[in-house]
């Protein structure tokens, strides 16, 4: 079974998950940006680390914005240098969504748990894809 890493990727805050099994996706704690070059040296810090095989990104598809989404995830992903496979996956109301799945259990403070809980929706949505 492959290793994944989602990304949720952002200007502020990366959110990321992580998953070695279909049915369990664990949010972690978000990637604060502070620059281009610490951020994608702290998603390559996580991939060497938890030794991932394939990453996920959220991409609006089809939407205004999804060409020039898509440019800035792949220059991320350059800056990462990661060698596995990459895919795209629509994450259309991801967020929307973690805070539903969020209502009342945490403050919708700025810290990245939304990201992170996005991201792990993200790659549920693409492993469901898988089965």
């Amino acid at each position: 079974m492959p290793k994944y890493l989602a990304i949720d990727l952002g200007l502020k805050r990366i959110g990321i998950a992580y998953s070695a099994h279909k049915d369990l996706v664990t949010p972690f704690q978000a990637i604060i940006r502070k620059n281009r070059n610490q951020a994608s040296d702290e998603v390559k810090k996580f991939i060497k680390e938890w030794e991932i095989d394939t990453v996920v990104i959220g991409i609006p598809l089809g939407g205004s914005s999804e060409d020039e989404m898509r440019r800035r995830i792949e220059h991320f992903m350059n800056l990462v240098n990661f060698d596995g496979e990459v895919f795209y996956q629509d994450e259309a109301g991801s967020s929307k969504e973690a805070e539903a799945l969020t209502k009342g259990e945490i403050k919708h403070i700025r810290d990245g748990r939304i990201d992170s809980i996005s991201a792990m929706i993200i790659l549920q949505r693409y492993l469901r894809t898988l089965k």
